[in-house]
């Protein structure tokens, strides 16, 4: 297991566009960390300059407190898992997980390589699939047989660029759980590519939201949903994503399209000598009131729904708005942040599936303004975020971290006796 500290981290091209720009990140030894965001953003760029596949331009790069910028990547011993397999389709599926190691010439004996080959087969369920070539495997099978082929290195730290991205969804589901449960019975530290806000939210210990090359937050994934810093990270993170509603600041009342919210304290403060501002509020904050008792002191409005979907556990309505011109061009950039395909105003909630709305209806819905998240639209900044709510989700997630990792060393500890 490595610690890794990246430093100032500035990766430049020919036409001189910092494609990765002063990424500043210290993983911890056996953490588990998302690199994630957009297309195009350098989450994929940083993993290869961590590895060693791209060049950096300027900072520097320690492993365990060793500078590694010059060394090529088989002299940095991390072990790297692509999106596409990489396997050799003419050897089979034990020749190729014991191919990092007959690389190694000299350095483990037949009976070695057999025995390491063997425990990383079991650890993957690939005991009866040893002798098959990767091209009669499914698109499990093979990843599989990559994280073999990195297990069986004994490397410092894994590296994933976008493993799952081939696989069908349920595929992804099932090869997210043997990732994370290999990880934490390995306890390597971790790094992971993808733009897939799922896949970040279920697997890391800590999320690194990236946008053009720039680090926007470093936060557990409970910290990042709860507790944004901006509205890209915001709406990034979360699905359905967070609506995002123009609010007119009245005195201490915000005007949104559908209901006025008065506020007090810190917030009216932060919000007093603005025109607008962005209202951001989860689906789920939004309740049905004639099925479900709304918190005590939500404000209540009506609105014509769009469109339902029912799903048997939950239920969606969609009810579209105006958006104040004075914030639409905000609302656009941010939907073009996020590879969006055009902006659509309209406010998603998240029903109580007994709900019996239905399109053209018009819903009694409530929400308690604590659960808003209010931006600048200017600069993005959550006006409403608590440092000290966060700085406590952020103790208690590592907290969860550490125990997670001991009792999977425990339960290695007992099998290993077991065994003997």
């Amino acid at each position: 297991m490595s610690s890794i500290e990246l430093k100032h981290i500035v990766k430049k091209y020919g036409d001189g566009f910092p494609a990765v720009n002063d990424v500043n990140l210290d993983i911890k030894d056996g953490e588990f960390v998302i690199l994630v965001g957009p297309s195009g953003c350098g989450k994929s760029t940083l993993l290869r300059m961590i590895v060693g596949l791209e060049d950096i331009t300027s900072g520097e790069l320690d492993i365990d407190g060793k500078r590694v910028n010059d060394l090529a990547p088989r002299d940095r011993n991390l072990a790297m898992v692509f999106q596409n397999y990489a396997l050799y389709p003419h050897l089979t599926v034990y020749e190729n997980i014991a191919f990092p190691l007959r690389l190694q010439k000299g350095k483990h004996s037949d009976a070695e390589i057999d025995q390491k080959v063997r425990q990383a087969s079991d650890m993957l369920e690939l005991d009866e699939h040893l002798q098959r070539k990767p091209g009669n495997l499914s698109g499990g099978q093979r990843q599989r047989v990559a994280m073999g082929r990195a297990i069986v290195r004994e490397a410092d730290a894994f590296l994933f660029d976008e493993p799952l991205s081939n696989l069908d969804a349920k595929l992804r589901g099932q090869m997210r759980t043997e990732i994370a449960r290999m990880q934490r019975r390995l306890g390597i530290t971790t790094i992971y590519v993808t733009h897939d806000q799922t896949e970040a939210m279920t697997l890391g210990d800590r999320v690194c939201v990236l946008k053009r090359g720039v680090l926007q937050q470093v936060a557990s994934p409970r910290e990042l949903y709860e507790q944004p810093v901006n509205l890209f990270v915001a709406g990034f993170i979360g699905s359905p994503p967070m609506n995002f509603l123009p609010a007119r600041v009245d005195g201490n009342r915000l005007k949104l399209p559908f209901v006025d919210v008065p506020v007090d304290g810190e917030l009216a403060e932060k919000v007093k000598g603005k025109d607008v501002v962005i209202v951001g509020l989860r689906p789920e904050h939004l309740k049905d009131s004639t099925v479900e008792t709304a918190p005590e002191h939500s404000v209540k409005f009506n609105a014509v729904v769009d469109q339902t979907e029912w799903l048997g556990n939950e239920q969606y309505a969609y009810i579209p708005y105006e958006a104040d011109g004075a914030v639409r061009k905000q609302l656009e950039d941010l939907d073009r942040d996020l590879d969006g395909e055009g902006l659509r105003t309209q406010m998603i909630v998240n029903l109580d599936p007994r709900s019996r709305v239905i399109e053209g209806d018009e819903a009694r819905l409530a929400f308690d303004p604590a659960a808003m998240h209010v931006f600048d639209p200017h600069t993005g900044a959550n006006l409403t975020r608590d440092d000290d709510k966060a700085a406590q989700i952020a103790a208690e997630s590592e907290k969860l971290r550490k125990a997670a990792l001991a009792r999977a060393h425990k339960r290695e500890v007992e099998q290993a006796e077991k065994s003997a």
